[in-house]
């Protein structure tokens, strides 16, 4: 894992490519309880396999989410960005972020940024977020990137016991939000 690959900039973040030492803080992040809206918490092994699925992403696919960085410190704060695993209700900007950048608005600031890296670079026309129907936290990250809420949607199994909401939006309704001409 290297930094090879594109990195974006916020005030207060940098979004890059994974770092083998970005473990310690993700594994941190899903043995937390409340992980249990994106599929944890996780032992130490599931973690690690979990960890290896973003950089693997970005070499087959050519986009994964990116590992988050708080400018101020250079801790690693989460992943957020573009995500689409075969099977998937749709090309989605995800996000999760550690308990210690919960309530910073550091979620919205990053997707944000993704959200532009998306449209402008994959040439996506829609962005969703596949959102835990008690996740009221993330569906508030949601409304404040402007998406609303399309409806119920299903993962393939084994993810199918998964209640989600699927929130969205298109390019166009982005771009307009933003003050960006098409």
């Amino acid at each position: 894992m290297s930094d090879h690959g594109p990195r974006l900039e916020t005030e207060r973040l940098i979004l890059r490519q994974w770092r083998k030492d970005d473990f310690e803080r993700y594994a941190e992040m899903f043995a937390a309880p409340e992980t249990h809206h994106i599929g944890g918490p996780l032992v130490l092994g599931d973690a690690w396999r979990r960890f290896l699925q973003m950089p693997g992403a970005w070499a087959v696919q050519g986009f994964a989410m990116f590992a988050i960085e708080e400018k101020a410190t250079g801790l690693w704060m989460g992943q957020a960005g573009p995500w689409q695993p075969a099977g998937w209700p749709g090309t989605e900007v995800g996000y999760a972020l550690h308990p210690d950048a919960w309530g910073k608005g550091y979620a919205t600031e990053a997707c944000a940024a993704a959200m532009d890296w998306a449209f402008d670079t994959l040439d996506w026309t829609e962005i969703i977020h596949s959102i835990d129907v008690a996740n009221t936290a993330s569906q508030n990250v949601a409304k404040r990137l402007g998406a609303t809420n399309r409806g119920r949607g299903i993962f393939q199994p084994p993810h199918d016991k998964f209640q989600i909401d699927i929130w969205g939006q298109t390019r166009e309704e982005w771009r307009a939000r933003r003050g960006v001409a098409a």
